[in-house]
């Protein structure tokens, strides 16, 4: 957002009922890759004021689907309106709330269907330092998202289409072939790098990358702890995304991400 941008969406806000502006970053990721679907588990980690948690519930769909949203963060946060029964918020610090007390918290204690971290560090205005902390708290929701040993790299470059037998850790908090979302803080001076070199430490499946200023939304879609990502091209472009146009290969196909 640049310019007048962010007063139109502040506005759009207010007249949608939305606790923040941020709901429209989910909104229009949700809109593109169809992430929470009617009648899942939804985990909002860093949940606070509660923007996303309305995006979560809406796109579970009426109440009779189903469905369940979980937000936790340091802040108190009250259910905001939008939001109906599906809805709980959790005062804690997602640092050191341990995994099995996430788990207990889906249905049947059997992990959640996507997850969201839209954590951030309190901004100190040195840029490094806030990427630093914002990569800690990114590869604490991976952590949980699909266990420690699945954070490991991997020499197995065999893309496989078949997610029917998928399989995360036993300490994993997200469902076998769940959708996690991080948001990374990017330093000026480390743009495009910070982040590449995030992903590259773990094992996943269609990563997708959306930037929004120096803030940076990496999407997981049917992560599966066999299945590596490849980066297969990236170029730059004088339009679009800063960091330009991305190819990712994942179960076949390829898709140009701007």
């Amino acid at each position: 957002m640049s310019g007048g941008a962010p007063d139109f969406f502040y506005r759009e806000a207010q007249r949608l009922g939305y606790v923040a502006r941020s709901a429209f970053k989910l909104l229009q990721m949700q809109k593109q890759y169809k992430l929470i679907t009617p009648g899942c588990s939804v985990l909002d980690l860093g949940c606070a004021p509660g923007a996303w948690l309305q995006v979560a519930c809406q796109s579970l769909g009426p109440l009779e689907n189903g469905g369940s949203v979980v937000g936790i963060d340091l802040k108190k946060v009250k259910v905001p309106t939008l939001c109906d029964s599906r809805v709980q918020t959790i005062s804690a610090d997602v640092m050191n709330l341990p995994k099995d007390q996430i788990r207990k918290l889906s249905p049947l204690q059997k992990g959640f269907s996507v997850i969201l971290s839209d954590m951030c560090p309190i901004v100190s205005g040195i840029s490094t330092r806030d990427a630093a902390l914002s990569a800690e708290l990114g590869m604490r929701a991976l952590d949980l998202a699909v266990g420690g040993a699945a954070l490991a790299p991997t020499r197995n470059t065999e893309i496989q289409s078949d997610s029917s037998s998928c399989s995360l850790e036993d300490d994993s908090v997200l469902k076998p072939g769940g959708n996690l979302i991080i948001k990374l803080l990017e330093s000026e001076d480390n743009k495009a790098r910070s982040a590449n070199r995030f992903l590259e430490s773990h094992r996943g499946c269609g990563l997708k990358l959306q930037d929004h200023l120096l803030e940076k939304y990496i999407l997981y879609v049917r992560v599966c702890v066999d299945l590596e990502l490849r980066l297969m091209h990236k170029t730059n472009t004088s339009h679009g995304s800063p960091v330009g146009a991305m190819a990712y290969t994942c179960t076949g196909k390829l898709m140009f991400l701007k």
